[in-house]
């Protein structure tokens, strides 16, 4: 008996479905996730979960984020590369400036224009002083003057020069110089304080006011043999002339500033009961002091001029007896050497004087 070959059961596919496919329109709204990385992009790797998922949203493209693990070490400044831009910092921790981005000194072009300045302002002021020695050279030689009696102005350089070189000059100066600055500051300490105690006390100013009349009219060289026959010819008869010279400028031009002391000022200083010394020290003095240098400068260039002729009549020595001498003896550049010196001399203290001026009126408010 033949036993039946067994056939395979043959796989019966399931019945289809009978549940409606549902339609594009009822089809339930994908869950938001992440948009899907293009085709050639690294996926990337897992990140641990730090908190709740962010809220729903358009999410970014994911950007690949390394495993987390060990912090590398930091790297020093100078083996990175330049940075990209200054890192936004604040308060005191902010870098200072590179050298190169530093903006450029200005201060040569500024001395550059200070020093043309005063350039400028040199030649200006010496302008005049040039004409006047270019016009002395070149008279003598071209025939318009005598050279006899006007020798030009190189020569006169020679012999003053030659002056200097053997210690005449010199020696004459000194003299000069001590007599004259000696006098003047005798007048300046006697005629200050007389003027300040004239100009503020009206009964002193009513006593002394006829006696300063008679004497300041009476020129000092009219009363010259006056004091030599007092006071000898020797250095005491010249100083005193000198002083007696020298007072009356700085005494009226003190009693002129005293006088026209502003009066606003001084009911100010008197309702803050300010004593008379004080009053003088806040007040009376600094309001004072230009026209009180006024006769000082005037009082510097006549104690010079007054010694010269006071050294003509009776000295053996100064520059008033260098200029006389050179004249008997008809050396005419050295004549015109000494009156060169005399006139440097003047200049340069009214300058002195100017300088100190300048210094004790600083309060004072340029004009515009």
């Amino acid at each position: 008996m033949t036993t039946p070959t067994r056939q395979p059961h043959p796989t019966t596919p399931p019945p289809p479905s009978t549940a409606p496919e549902p339609s594009v329109a009822n089809a339930p709204a994908p869950h938001p996730g992440p948009a899907p990385a293009p085709a050639n992009a690294q996926a990337p790797a897992p990140v641990p979960a730090l908190g709740p998922a962010p809220a729903t949203g358009p999410v970014p493209s994911p950007v690949p984020v390394a495993a987390p693990g060990p912090a590398p070490d930091p790297v020093p400044a100078s083996a990175a590369g330049p940075a990209a831009g200054p890192a936004p910092v604040s308060g005191t921790d902010a870098p200072l400036p590179r050298p190169e981005s530093a903006p450029a000194p200005v201060r040569a072009p500024r001395r550059v224009a200070v020093v043309g300045r005063w350039l400028r302002a040199g030649l200006l002021r010496s302008a005049a002083i040039l004409l006047l020695l270019a016009v002395w050279e070149t008279a003598p030689r071209a025939g318009l003057v005598d050279a006899t009696f006007l020798p030009p102005v190189s020569e006169v350089a020679r012999a003053w020069w030659d002056l200097l070189g053997d210690g005449q000059l010199g020696e004459h100066t000194r003299a000069s110089l001590t007599r004259s600055f000696g006098g003047f500051a005798i007048a300046v300490v006697i005629a200050v304080p007389l003027g300040l105690l004239i100009g503020w006390y009206r009964p002193v100013a009513a006593f002394l006011g006829p006696l300063l009349e008679l004497f300041r009219n009476t020129a000092a060289l009219a009363l010259l043999p006056v004091f030599v026959l007092l006071l000898g010819i020797g250095e005491t008869s010249k100083v005193s002339i000198v002083v007696y010279a020298c007072v009356w400028p700085i005494l009226l031009n003190t009693i002129s500033a005293v006088g026209n002391a502003d009066p606003t000022l001084v009911r100010l200083a008197r309702s803050m009961d300010l004593s008379t010394p004080r009053l003088f020290q806040k007040v009376i003095l600094p309001s004072a002091v230009p026209v009180i240098f006024t006769g000082i400068r005037l009082a510097g260039a006549v104690s010079i001029l007054v010694l010269v002729a006071a050294e003509m009549i009776g000295a053996k020595a100064g520059l008033g007896y260098l200029i006389n001498a050179s004249q008997f003896n008809f050396a005419i550049p050295q004549m015109y050497a000494g009156i060169v010196t005399i006139s440097a001399i003047g200049v340069a203290f009214n300058q002195v004087l100017v300088t100190i001026e300048r210094r004790l009126s600083l309060w004072r408010v340029p004009a515009a």
